[in-house]
């Protein structure tokens, strides 16, 4: 049975007739190569965080400070990496989290087509985000037989809502994960210090620039014909503050399940689940929305304990390696959701260099358990992790 840890053999095999890998298979490589290949103004808003980006990069180092203690004597010869939620069986734990400016990471423009393919070549779920230069019909079709959800930033306007909402689920998602934390945007320096805010622009607009909905918002006139007021139209309607008086209407405007992303408190988790949720997705944005803030990992446990595996826990940020994705499932995560290294790999070789992040994230992933004599994602659980001083 072929695991995820082949690649590495395939890897040394090649380089014995002189084929070293062009992409990198370590995070600190890929993005020092992807700052060199991305135009300024799409890499600030990639990798800026929010304030003086303290959680932004806490959420990456506080892994660090995770130990896992292997076990011995234990056959690890076969692993499995499998997993299921909502009725979906999956190849591994691993996602890749919604992204706004996916589509602008690759030079034609259409990264979010890239990512799709690149969701498609490997098993893994894409989440694609409600912000995207290409249809989200378009990015599902793409995704081929791979699972795919829909990231939702829920506009003011409701019948848009459920517009966006009935398109995904036309097109064959499998869950609607809505952003909690981005119904107006964090103090993020590198995008003011150049007053670089992509959507104003036009860029990654165009779920709303065909939606039906939308283009009876600007009085039946095309997006094209008036750019700058389609914007501003755009700019008037994005951004709902979502309350819990919201979440019975988020769960009767689809037949999908309904994720809850940005949930950091336990408390939150309990209420959300009371009233309906199906799915919790731990995460603070990647630091981009809030600084001052704790990482997200150090936040995993209590949630993971609230949820008490009545809805599957969704988990994201600072993820930057096949390492983290254990260290996450071990406190609790169910999907483990990759970001800045799958979006790296998409500016330097689009649905293949794609791919080949999420396929060095998942052998490395692989290849720990069996080292350290977890064969499942269950014994990863059962080990769970150590908070040390490190």
């Amino acid at each position: 049975m072929p695991h995820y840890g082949d690649l590495q053999t395939q890897i040394y095999g090649a380089g014995l007739s002189g084929i070293v890998p062009t992409l990198p298979v370590d995070f600190a490589t890929l993005e020092k190569r992807a700052q060199a290949a991305l135009p300024p103004h799409v890499l600030t808003y990639v990798q800026g965080g929010c304030g003086d980006e303290f959680t932004q990069d806490e959420n990456a180092r506080a892994f660090r400070h995770w130990g896992m203690v292997p076990r011995m004597m234990v056959d690890t010869t076969h692993r499995d990496l499998s997993t299921s939620i909502f009725g979906l069986s999956l190849p591994s734990p691993v996602f890749m989290a919604p992204i706004g400016v996916t589509g602008m990471m690759t030079q034609d423009q259409h990264g979010d087509l890239a990512a799709a393919q690149g969701s498609a070549a490997t098993g893994v779920p894409l989440t694609a985000s409600t912000l995207s230069n290409d249809p989200l019909e378009d990015v599902h079709a793409a995704c081929g037989d791979t699972p795919a959800f829909f990231q939702l930033y829920t506009p003011r306007d409701k019948d848009l809502a459920e517009s966006l909402v009935s398109r995904a689920e036309k097109a064959g998602y499998k869950a609607i994960i809505v952003t909690l934390d981005t119904w107006v945007t964090g103090w993020r320096p590198r995008d003011l210090n150049p007053s670089n805010f992509p959507q104003l622009r036009g860029h990654v607009l165009q779920n709303y620039f065909i939606d039906p909905r939308f283009r009876a918002m600007l009085g039946g006139k095309a997006p094209e014909e008036d750019l700058r007021t389609a914007i501003g139209t755009w700019g008037a309607t994005f951004g709902k503050v979502l309350t819990w008086d919201d979440l019975p209407w988020l769960k009767s405007i689809t037949r999908l399940p309904i994720v809850l992303k940005g949930i950091c408190h336990p408390e939150d988790a309990r209420r959300a689940i009371d009233g309906g949720a199906d799915g919790i997705y731990v995460s603070n944005h990647g630091g981009r929305q809030a600084n001052g803030g704790i990482a997200a990992i150090d936040m995993l446990p209590a949630v993971a304990e609230a949820v008490a595996g009545r809805v599957p826990l969704f988990f994201d940020s600072g993820i930057r390696s096949g390492t983290d994705v254990v260290k996450a499932i071990a406190l609790g995560a169910d999907m483990v959701g990759i970001g800045r290294p799958y979006s790296y790999g998409l500016a330097l070789g689009g649905a293949q260099g794609c791919a080949h992040v999420l396929k060095c994230i998942l052998a490395e992933a692989d290849l720990l358990m069996a080292v350290n004599g977890w064969p499942t994602l269950a014994a990863v659980r059962e080990a769970g992790a150590i908070r040390t001083d490190r």
